[in-house]
């Protein structure tokens, strides 16, 4: 096989390499490239998810959106609102009431208010604040943390 043969077709059995991670979306223009495929060049599903390195039934349900919408866009990821959320004064609150105060504890007087969190939510809610804890050993030559806002 010559080297200008193989630009196109990198992978075993002329398949290109796996372009995306389990899981994960797919990029347009890979998407528009396997649709267009189908559509244009009238490849089966089947060969287009070969040649592209995903699923068949990803190709299937792209073409069957540009043939729907005529586009190849993907939906919104899903997800739910966070219920911690709605909660951020009154987390702010305790971080200042309690400066010292771990996550944990932070969980704790949470729960106490009758707002109860797993401890990963919690941790998630100060990470996407910008709430960190500050090591003030380093800098008052003291044990005692607090948090601060990035």
């Amino acid at each position: 096989m010559t080297e200008s043969s193989r630009s196109c077709k990198d992978g075993p059995a002329g398949r290109l390499p796996r372009q995306g991670v389990r899981g994960r979306p797919v990029g347009e223009e890979l998407r528009s490239r396997a649709v267009l495929a189908v559509v244009e060049e009238g490849m089966t599903v089947s060969a287009a998810a070969r040649r592209f390195g995903v699923s068949r039934d990803s190709v299937d349900s792209w073409v069957k959106r540009f043939r729907e919408r005529g586009h190849v866009r993907r939906d919104p990821m899903g997800g739910r609102a966070s219920r911690i959320e709605p909660e951020r004064e009154r987390i702010l609150r305790i971080l200042r009431a309690q400066p010292a105060i771990s996550m944990y504890g932070l969980r704790d007087a949470l729960a106490a208010e009758g707002l109860v969190f797993g401890a990963s939510t919690v941790q998630s809610f100060l990470k996407r604040n910008g709430l960190e804890r500050e090591r003030r050993l380093a800098r008052l030559g003291t044990r005692r943390r607090r948090w601060t806002e990035r």
